[in-house]
């Protein structure tokens, strides 16, 4: 039905092959073009709200804590997890040439792969740095040291490396003996998985335990840290310290349900299968989820975060500034 439904441009096969031919939105071939626009819309945004986040905290002595110090890095990991795929998927979207070829395809869903574990990982880190502030203020600077932030970032960041490395390993020693098609716009794990030609039940497994100790345990301990948190918040005396210390949780929370709510329904409706969700918006479910928590994290953060707020508005002021002289 699939290869029906694509036409002969996706009639591909071959032996171990080179390339494979991912096929973008099924069944949307004729909105490629808009969802191209939107996309493209989308990672600009990204882009440039990461880097200027980025660019305020790095060069801003005042934003040098523990907090921003992480924010920096989540900004760098959003960049690395949209890059990974959207430049590939809007050159789908636009020419329809969606050959890529194998070495790529497994290096991509890596990417993908390590990027949304180090991020589940830096969650976890800033809602500790939220409980240490709101919990246990006068030791803040004693416990956070930097010391501590590198030891916590080299270890988040080694995590994801080393967990999710057998993913993409175990699954690209995998023999592809028939059809090279991918039903999706990026080298999405599971679409890949369907296309080999033997038993992926090993890797299956290994995916479902790994993921299932990494996200479960983060979103434990994040739970508990704001068990914790709210406990400390509502006995604090006053209701304007109340409102204050929620208010600093508050970007962070969204960021967590940007990050999580999404992911747990693309995992859902992939399980689910083509009878319970469509093809097209399982694809389209798993593609926005790679790029709308980068795009609206530096918003969230600008808006809400009111030190980055005025940095970023003397940075862009002084840019004007220097163009108008320029000019």
């Amino acid at each position: 039905m699939l290869h029906t439904m694509l036409g002969p441009p996706y009639n591909h096969t071959m032996e171990n092959p080179a390339t494979f031919f991912l096929v973008g939105v099924p069944g949307l071939q004729s909105s490629h073009l808009w969802l191209a626009i939107s996309l493209s819309a989308m990672y600009t945004t990204a882009l440039l709200g990461n880097t200027l986040i980025m660019t305020v905290i790095c060069t801003e002595s005042t934003l040098q804590e523990p907090m921003y110090c992480f924010l920096c890095i989540l900004a760098a990991v959003d960049i690395v997890m949209a890059s990974s795929v959207v430049p590939k998927m809007m050159s789908t979207f636009c020419s329809g040439d969606g050959s890529i070829s194998f070495n790529a395809c497994f290096t991509q869903m890596y990417f993908v792969h390590a990027a949304t574990a180090v991020e589940t990982g830096l969650l976890l880190a800033m809602a500790f740095d939220h409980y240490v502030a709101i919990c246990k203020p006068l030791h803040y600077k004693r416990i956070l040291t930097p010391k501590v932030m590198l030891v916590m970032s080299v270890a988040i960041a080694f995590r994801g490396i080393i967990s999710m490395t057998p993913l993409s390993w175990m699954l690209s020693h995998l023999p592809f003996c028939g059809s090279n098609v991918v039903p999706h716009s990026y080298c999405e794990h599971m679409a890949v998985a369907k296309l080999a030609c033997a038993d992926t039940m090993p890797s299956s497994l290994y995916t479902l335990i790994a993921t299932s100790i990494i996200v479960g345990s983060d979103v434990a301990f994040i739970a508990a840290s704001y068990t914790l948190i709210l406990r400390a918040v509502f006995n604090l005396p006053s209701k304007n310290a109340q409102r204050k210390a929620l208010s600093t949780c508050s970007s962070h929370v969204g960021v967590m349900a940007l990050y999580y709510l999404p992911g747990v329904a693309s995992v859902y409706v992939a399980w689910s299968g083509q009878d319970t969700v469509p093809l097209h918006t399982q694809v389209l479910l798993a593609d926005f989820y790679l790029i709308i928590p980068p795009a609206l994290n530096p918003i969230i953060y600008g808006l809400r975060t009111r030190q980055i707020r005025k940095k970023i508005w003397h940075l862009l002021m002084f840019f004007s500034y220097r163009s108008y002289q320029v000019s």
